[in-house]
């Protein structure tokens, strides 16, 4: 028995130490135990991210979250250049032709992305003068197709002509290029050449224009006074000063006694829409509708006439084939709510209206926001405006340019020879038959032409007798206005009729 209690207190002692070494451990581990284990976590989350972030071989990928996940394609294309092109990439040209792409893919040739130079470009032909040859053009189906010349620049003077398609400059091909890509490269310093190859309808073979660069001022409201107290007004584009410009002018002719009015839209590219709108708003009656802007979202917004000054007086309106924008508003406008006659051709066909928008490092982006309607709600977009009276240009008024350095005579023959027939012919020259061969009767029409301005009577058609020539040529296209001539008649037929009417 003594020994049996013995074992059990012993057994008793040793659960005590046990118990004591027990709570010992509890209360000396939890701390380091837990310091432990969040080291642990640490090691484990840093290795795994630099094997999964730098291995050779990636089991998951981990991408950057990104707030609009339309944009992860464009995001991972980037990237992957970035890494394995095998050249280091320009990261602002890459971008910038991103963007360009958007806008190509809109398909519509009134939109456009202008990296920061393209823009100051553009901001350029906006203010007072820029320097270039003074064309407007856009692109087209692939191509760069000219508008409208401006009135007495170079590309005017050279003989560029609306819907000429331009296919290269200096050589260089730009088909497939914008608007603005195509413009930076044929603006220039003045007195700097630019050569130009020009597809134009009718002609087999494409022209090769040089044109010297020139200071192009952007005057935009020409006039004189014709026989009959007759204003001829001409407005070549809408800048933001046109309705201020036309707004004197009408004015002077008033004071002088103004009966009618020809306003003159041919070659007119457009411009600003407030600017043709300002202008309507001078014959257009109080509360008549001016113009029709409809976006996307909405009903066509209708933008009427206000109160103020009117002129009541007989008006006619000339377009043709470079009318557009801006211009074809205002003939509609005169047309569907005064109703003034069109004369001339069918426009050009623009229904479009675009917005600007600057961003952050200088760049533009222009796009279209909406389209305009007529006061009626027509859609001319494609189809343009026919004429009420509908009068052509004469054939030679889209005879080519034919090139100084280029010596044509007797014995030679080519398609340049045939257009310089055509000149001679027009100009009462007789140069026999225009087929491309410099005969005997085209030596002796060079010789009279000579004669008649001073020059040297060699026979030969080259330098200043080409230059006499095709002058002489844009004087009998502006002298003999077939189109000019038909308003004319309009107008004063109207004023007649209306002073019959006042008288009885």
């Amino acid at each position: 028995m003594d020994e049996q209690k013995k074992d059990e207190m012993e057994q008793q002692e040793q659960a005590k130490a046990d118990v004591k070494l027990a709570g010992r451990f509890i209360q000396m581990k939890p701390f380091k135990f837990i310091m432990l284990m969040f080291l642990t976590i640490l090691i484990t989350a840093a290795l795994t991210i630099f094997a999964l972030t730098f291995g050779e071989e990636k089991i998951v990928e981990v991408k950057i979250p990104v707030e609009r996940s339309e944009f992860t394609k464009l995001y991972d294309a980037f990237d992957l250049l970035k890494k394995e092109y095998y050249q280091d990439i320009d990261d602002e040209q890459v971008i910038n032709g991103a963007i360009n792409g958007m806008f190509d893919a809109l398909g519509d040739p009134y939109s456009d992305y202008m990296a920061k130079e393209e823009a100051e470009q553009f901001n350029s032909s906006l203010s007072s003068s820029f320097q270039g040859i003074g064309a407007e053009v856009q692109e087209r189906n692939g191509f760069i197709t000219v508008v409208s010349p401006i009135k007495n620049s170079p590309a005017e003077k050279a003989g560029i002509l609306p819907q000429d398609i331009i296919l290269t400059v200096d050589g260089k091909s730009i088909q497939g290029f914008s608007a603005t890509e195509a413009v930076a490269l044929i603006r220039g310093e003045k007195g700097t050449a630019v050569k130009l190859t020009i597809k134009r309808d009718g002609h087999t073979e494409p022209i090769t224009l040089t044109i010297i660069r020139d200071d192009i001022p952007v005057e935009t409201v020409y006039g004189h006074m014709l026989e009959g107290n007759i204003a001829h007004i001409q407005i070549t584009s809408f800048s933001e000063n046109t309705a201020e410009e036309f707004t004197k002018m009408m004015s002077t002719y008033e004071e002088q006694g103004m009966k009618g009015i020809i306003l003159d839209l041919r070659q007119d590219p457009g411009g600003y829409l407030k600017a043709a709108e300002g202008i309507a708003d001078l014959f257009v009656p109080e509360g008549k509708p001016i113009v029709q802007v409809q976006n996307k979202d909405g009903e066509p917004q209708v933008v009427n006439a206000t109160s103020g000054k009117k002129y009541q007086l007989p008006i006619t309106v000339l377009v043709d084939g470079g009318s557009a924008s801006a211009s074809e508003i205002l003939a509609a406008a005169l047309k569907e709510s005064v109703g003034a006659k069109i004369v001339g051709e069918t426009s050009f066909g623009k229904g479009t209206v675009q917005n600007v928008a600057s961003l952050k490092d200088g760049s533009n982006l222009k796009f279209t926001m909406a389209k305009w309607l007529t006061p009626n709600g027509n859609w001319i977009h494609e189809k343009g405006i026919a004429p009420d009276v509908k009068v052509a240009y004469p054939s030679y008024a889209s005879l080519p340019y034919l090139n100084p350095s280029l010596e044509m005579k007797e014995g030679m023959q080519s398609d340049s020879i045939k257009a310089a027939e055509q000149m001679l012919e027009a100009l009462g020259y007789e140069p026999g038959k225009a087929d491309g061969q410099f005969d005997n009767y085209t030596t002796r029409a060079v010789k009279k032409l000579q004669e008649e301005k001073k020059l040297e009577e060699t026979g030969v058609l080259t330098g200043d007798t080409t230059y006499a020539l095709m002058d002489a040529l844009r004087v009998k296209i502006k002298q003999d206005d077939p189109q000019l001539g038909k308003a004319k008649e309009l107008v004063t037929a109207s004023i007649t009729e209306q002073t019959e009417d006042t008288n009885n």
